[in-house]
This record gives C-alpha cells, sequence and structure tokens, in this order.
C-alpha cells in the first residue's frame, strides 16, 4: 500500500475575483520550465449545492509526460472548472486545462440539496522545475472563471510521492503513430474482465477503436491519435461490474457501477485514485474504460475519462458519442431522458459546451460561420411531433427496466425508434445543415442544438455535427500541433 504524507506546504484559500489569464511567454515551454515528467495532484472535492471545498491529499510522479509540449495553455476555454500553474514568484502563466468533474455533476442533482459527499479527484500536469502556485477555477453564471482554491508544490519537497509506479497487467499497442508529445495517447483500460479474458478485451477494444476511426474527424486524423490498451483482471466471480438495482455486487479492478446517481444506465467509479495509480502505466491524454457487461450504459465527463459496456449491440456508437464528452466536451444534445440533473444549465446563461447555445442573441450564434445564408435561426422544426413519439419511448423504456426486461428487448425497442426516427429527422426541410434547432441537454425549452441529427443527439446512424466536428479537431490539435 503506498503512503500518502501530510503535505503542509499547501495553503488553501477561497476568492471570488476573476483570475488573470497571462501567459509566461515563449520561454514556458515543456523544456524550459518543466523536467519532462508527470506530476499528479489528488484531493477530495467535498460538499453540497450550495458550499464547496477541496481538501488536499497528496501529490505523486507517474511517467514521462505525455502531453503537448509546446501548447502548455488551454485556448478553449471549456469546462465548468479550470487548473493552473503558475510560476511562485512572477505569477506567470506555466500551464492549464479545463475540466468537469462527477462533483460538478453532483451538485446539481436533488440530494445535494440536503447532504453532503466527498468525491475523489486529481489533475495531471507537467512537473514544474522549481516551486509553483496552483489554483483550482470554477465557472460563474457569467462565464467568468473564479478561484475557489489556492495552493503550492515544492517538486524538491519529501512531500512529493517518487514511488515507482506499480506495474500489473498488460499494456497493447492496437495503433501506436508517434512520440506522445506529438499525439492524441488514448488508452483504453480493462474493467470487470476477470482473469483469463485478456483476450476478449483485446478484441472488445479493437472493435471499438475501429468504430472510432470509421468516424469522422477521427477518420481522417487517425494518423494523430495512439490507441493502447490496458488489462488488469478483475477479481471475484465475473464478468462485469456492480448493477445496485439487481442486487449485483463486484469487486471490479477499478470500480465502476452501473446506477451513478441513481440512473439505471450511468456508468461511473468514484475510485479516482486506484484508476490512476493503473492508467499510470501507459502514456494517455485521454481515458476509456471497456467494461465485459452485456447490460447498455456508458458515461462521459469531460477531462475526466468516459465508459462503455462492450457486449452490447450499440457499443461502438456508444464508444463515439462518450469519448464526444470527454474528450472535446460535447454536450448531449437530447433532452427526453431521464436524468438526475436539476439544474445543469441556469436560465439566462449561455453553456460553455461548443454544441449548445441558449440563444441569447441570434445574431451572435456562436458557430453562426457554420450557418448558411438563408437559414433561419432559430431553425423550425416539427418539435412537438418528434417530442410525443419519443416520449411514448422513454416511458415503454423505463417500463423494460422496471419489469426487468432482458438486453435483447432492450435492443429491440432501440432498433425500432430508430427506424421511426432517423427518416422523421431525415425529412426536416433544414436536415444536414447548421442552424439553431430548438432541444438541447436536457432542456426542450430555450437551449438549442447546431443541426437536426448527430451523433449527439441520437442513436441513429449519422455523422458527428459540423459544429461536433470542428470541435474534436480543435481538442486533438490541442494535443498535436
Amino acid at each position: 500500500m503506498r503512503h500518502v504524507l501530510a503535505i503542509p506546504l499547501l495553503l488553501a484559500a477561497c476568492s471570488t475575483t476573476s483570475v488573470p489569464t497571462g501567459s509566461a511567454g515563449p520561454a514556458a515551454r515543456l523544456d524550459a520550465r518543466f523536467t519532462g515528467a508527470t506530476l499528479r495532484f489528488e484531493y477530495d472535492h467535498v460538499g453540497t449545492a450550495a458550499e464547496e471545498h477541496i481538501a488536499p491529499h497528496g501529490f505523486r510522479v507517474e511517467g514521462p509526460w505525455a502531453g503537448s509540449s509546446t501548447q502548455l495553455e488551454d485556448p478553449t476555454g471549456f469546462g465548468l472548472y479550470r487548473f493552473t500553474v503558475r510560476d511562485r514568484d512572477s505569477g506567470g502563466l506555466l500551464w492549464s486545462r479545463g475540466f468537469s468533474s462527477i462533483y460538478g455533476e453532483w451538485e446539481t442533482t436533488g440530494p445535494a440539496k440536503t447532504s453532503w459527499r466527498s468525491f475523489q479527484e486529481s489533475q495531471r500536469f507537467p512537473e514544474p522545475r522549481a516551486p509553483a502556485a496552483l489554483t483550482l477555477e470554477k465557472r460563474g453564471g457569467d462565464g467568468a472563471f473564479r478561484e475557489i482554491w489556492r495552493g503550492e508544490v515544492d517538486p524538491a519537497s519529501r512531500f512529493v510521492d517518487r514511488a515507482p509506479i506499480p506495474r500489473e497487467g498488460r499494456v497493447i499497442d492496437l495503433h501506436v503513430q508517434g512520440d506522445p508529445s506529438t499525439q492524441v495517447d488514448l488508452l483504453l483500460l480493462a474493467e470487470g474482465y476477470a482473469e483469463g479474458r485478456e483476450a476478449k478485451f483485446e478484441a472488445d477494444a479493437r472493435r471499438l477503436v475501429d468504430a472510432l476511426f470509421a468516424t469522422e474527424p477521427w477518420k481522417s486524423r487517425r494518423a494523430d491519435v495512439s490507441v493502447r490498451a490496458l488489462f488488469v483482471p478483475s477479481s471475484g466471480p465475473g464478468p462485469g461490474i456492480s448493477n445496485p438495482r439487481k442486487g449485483i455486487w463486484r469487486d471490479s479492478a477499478l470500480g465502476c457501477s452501473f446506477n451513478a446517481f441513481d440512473s439505471d444506465r450511468y456508468v461511473l467509479t468514484y475510485e479516482d485514485r486506484r484508476l490512476r495509480e493503473v492508467a499510470a502505466q501507459a502514456p494517455y491524454d485521454a481515458l476509456a474504460l471497456v467494461i465485459d457487461e452485456r447490460k447498455y450504459g456508458g458515461g462521459g465527463i469531460y477531462g475526466l475519462w468516459s465508459t462503455v459496456t462492450a457486449d452490447t449491440e450499440p457499443a461502438g456508437y456508444v464508444f463515439v458519442h462518450e469519448l464526444g464528452h470527454s474528450f472535446a466536451g460535447l454536450a448531449d444534445e437530447y433532452y427526453t431522458s431521464q436524468v438526475a440533473y436539476e439544474t445543469l444549465q441556469a436560465p439566462g446563461t449561455e453553456p460553455w459546451e461548443p454544441n449548445a447555445t441558449a440563444l441569447l442573441d441570434p445574431r451572435r450564434l456562436k458557430w453562426g460561420d457554420l450557418v448558411e445564408s438563408g437559414t433561419p435561426v432559430p431553425t423550425p422544426w416539427r418539435q412537438a411531433e418528434y417530442d410525443k413519439n419519443d416520449l411514448a419511448y422513454q416511458a415503454r423504456r423505463q417500463e423494460l427496466i422496471a419489469a426487468g426486461a432482458t438486453e435483447e428487448q432492450n435492443e429491440a425497442l432501440m432498433r425500432s425508434v430508430r427506424e421511426t426516427s432517423g427518416p422523421f429527422l431525415r425529412a426536416e426541410p433544414w436536415f444536414g445543415r447548421t442552424g439553431a434547432f430548438e432541444g438541447s441537454s436536457y432542456v426542450a425549452k430555450g437551449l438549442y442544438r447546431p443541426q437536426a441529427d448527430c451523433i449527439m443527439f441520437t442513436r441513429n446512424p449519422v455523422p458527428f455535427c459540423a459544429v461536433c466536428r470542428r470541435a474534436l479537431d480543435r481538442a486533438i490539435d490541442l494535443y498535436t500541433r
């Protein structure tokens, strides 16, 4: 067991003032200010819907830094939170990344109004050569980031854990294209696979990666992407993970479970430290947890990781969709499915996600450069008729869940929806054109998506819309240029 020492060098502070974003300039390259190793800051994110705290846990050195050696400042502005590393003396920005978190979702649920909860989180960044100031910032209703925590790290301190990363399992090269500093490094982790099922995991991983590279823009950018898989067996009777609704509890390798936030299909793990120790055996910019399960499920959180159950009919689609969340910050564009969130987007505020808008000013639509002349904004579509059909599907789906239906029955229902919703949306006058279609991000009215249909909207056999493709390209560029 790894022992984490107390870290008195961290000083927590809260502030409501905006944080400057000035860069330290051209000198702030990886080889000038950083050692080339990866440093992990571990902490607990604690609170309720009304109160939020950061409790530092420790620092951990991993292997070589796999991210870009030149793009040290995050230009996207995406994420509910932002993490920064600054020169302690000058205050110059050395490194930053936006992200979202499980806590950020938790605080929008009903239980968060009346109870406290704690979640493990971590931030990985290139190890600085000298003491550095760290901040965690949170986006306010006006879209600006404000500091919620401040601390310091001295890399030479005895409080930084430099023990070797434990070796377990096997790393499998699936599609390795070049140096990690010039590639998007995607790592697929085995979850719920019992000892002796390594060959199945590798086959599952290859099938999912094939689905990814069949989808634009991943198809055109495959030379910029390296993919590895890491097999770590799970103990217990397996295969699979915990499913509380059916009274199934398993000791899987990474702690994944269905029923996150009481949503039947939502799969998360709350064991971040365990996950990061396992993943540190290989270079990665993005993580996907592949689960040895027949039950439909998955999840994805920006800057964190995604999950997908491998043995369902739409597994390839779910893998691509959830990676859109975790890698590029794409919002869900559907709005009728049952979710636990109550206040993800405050009325009158603009979503940070690149593919959702409140359309506060139709003349300044954030993807307006992709709208062809003559396309009305907002863009009309038969929403009332679509909603009637989709709500009937959601009701039937909940009936099947309550009745303990088989996965074959659930998949038959999904197929029937594709057979009707696909032709319905293709018949829209503005299908395939970029505009502003009402209904997005779990909200039927007041939020808009870019196109009538998209991978982020339905399971229909359609591509990413132009806005989502651009966001994915931008995310890939962040690691390759």
